[in-house]
């Protein structure tokens, strides 16, 4: 039978479209090794781990007539440096410079022809740095054997572990008339997939936007706050293809620290923080906030416990809250409130995308944001906890890493937050005219961590 793409899958396809390109990032900066680390050594770093997750040797491949959703083949013509580039920033490389080009990166849709993932070696960066941008799309990260390529290539020690010996040898790829057959076959003993097909078929973006909100019904009904719209909010426009990209870095002991004296979670600290980055952001545009202001935030984040997994949740922050701390409370408050009244999901209906990487996990958590409608939030937020030991690449530590997470329509922020080796990482990927000013934001995150430091008593 056919490797044929999910629903699920097929409707992150359907949904793209010019200005919201369906595909997960990530900005990995690592300290060049003595033993130098260059372009040759990356791909030949990726060849060796590509048994580690097959789909990336795959394409997607329509069935004539759309009698069905399209099936992964392998790529009879598949080379690994087309999909692994380099760039170079000119010497000494700023993170400022960084960042315009990996907002330019992701601005670049993937070719539908070829497997859907891009890996980017970017040289040049100042204090003997080299940064590795990835871009994979969500089609193609399930959480079942596919996690985002940024996972495979690392290693928990600067010696690499044993290359995977594996003989590729791609399977001949079906006709056309095969793939119809097939799905004549399939339509027979399913004949209740005949609609849907039908209805993926027509490639119609309200009926995938309903299929993809279908198959994460438990979640969205098990979220109170989404039976209102979201308020309203310049995060929530009319966006264009083109992107802006910024960061901001905190110590993860330091909201470890506020969790101890002011209760709650790391991740209730985190919303706090970012909760008092927006009012400050909202207030230097000169928007309105009055005490009740709030905005609504989908964050879909990782639950480190014995069913873990990705639990997500609409959340109002209180950004006409002038209190950090009264903030924290509120946001402690409303989560548990989601806990307790048993509206987390992840025991049921994302409990089986548990144990992967930060990377796959904000790719999963983006999966989740792109099902909903713009009209239920304003920004969405993944918080995923990463490993708190260094990680390596050949050989080349990694200092830094940022998630890229998407934008849905009409939604001009997202923002990744990664905890990796003792550090918390922002990544703001944002429209590149709605948000000029995204590192003006950027850079108020790590005041509102000052801020929020600044209630807990020596």
């Amino acid at each position: 039978m056919p490797d044929r793409l999910s629903a699920l899958d097929a409707s992150f396809l359907y949904l793209e479209d010019a200005t919201t390109p369906m595909h997960v990032g990530g900005v990995a900066v690592f300290r060049r090794p003595r033993s130098g680390f260059d372009y040759d050594r990356l791909v030949g770093l990726i060849e060796e781990r590509l048994s580690l997750a097959p789909r990336y040797r795959q394409k997607v491949v329509h069935v004539p007539g759309r009698l069905a959703r399209p099936v992964w083949v392998d790529d009879q013509d598949f080379d690994v440096t087309y999909h692994v580039r380099r760039s170079a920033l000119p010497k000494p490389g700023s993170d400022r410079q960084l960042h315009d080009l990996v907002a330019r990166l992701m601005s670049r849709p993937l070719d539908h022809a070829r497997p859907l993932w891009e890996v980017y070696l970017v040289e040049g960066l100042a204090r003997n740095r080299i940064a590795v941008v990835t871009k994979t799309h969500q089609a193609v990260v399930s959480g079942l054997g596919a996690p985002e390529i940024g996972q495979v290539i690392l290693d928990v020690s600067a010696t690499p572990r044993p290359p995977v010996e594996s003989l590729w040898m791609p399977a001949p790829e079906p006709s056309g008339v095969q793939l119809v057959a097939d799905a004549v076959a399939e339509a027979v003993q399913r004949p209740g997939e005949v609609v849907e097909n039908a209805r993926s078929a027509t490639m119609d973006t309200v009926a995938a936007v309903r299929k993809v909100v279908g198959l994460f019904g438990g979640l969205a009904s098990a979220v109170r706050t989404a039976a209102t719209p979201a308020p309203g909010s310049p995060l929530n426009v009319r966006i264009s293809p083109q992107r802006r990209f910024a960061v901001a870095r905190a110590r993860l002991d330091e909201l470890r620290t506020v969790r101890r004296v002011h209760g709650g979670t790391v991740n209730d600290a985190v919303l706090a923080v970012l909760t008092g980055a927006l009012r400050t952001w909202l207030l230097s545009r000169g928007e309105i906030v009055t005490a009740g202001t709030t905005m609504r935030a989908m964050a879909p984040m990782s639950v480190r416990d014995d069913e873990a997994g990705v639990a997500a949740y609409f959340v109002d922050l209180p950004v006409g809250e002038p209190n950090p701390v009264v903030r924290l409370h509120h946001v402690s408050h409303a989560m548990r409130a989601h806990q307790e009244s048993g509206q987390s999901v992840a025991a049921q209906t994302l409990v089986r995308f548990s144990g992967f990487a930060p990377p796959t996990l904000h790719a999963l958590g983006a999966r989740a944001a792109s099902s909903f409608s713009r009209r239920l939030f304003n920004v969405v937020v993944t918080n995923v906890p990463g490993p708190q030991v260094p990680l390596y690449a050949a050989g080349a530590k990694m200092i830094e890493m940022f998630p890229v997470v998407p934008l849905a329509k009409n939604q001009a922020l997202s923002i990744g937050v990664t905890s990796y080796d003792g550090g918390l990482y922002f990544g703001l990927n944002a429209d590149r005219d709605a948000m000029s000013d995204v590192d003006v934001l950027a850079a108020m995150v790590e005041e509102s961590v000052e801020e929020l430091m600044g209630t807990v008593s020596a």
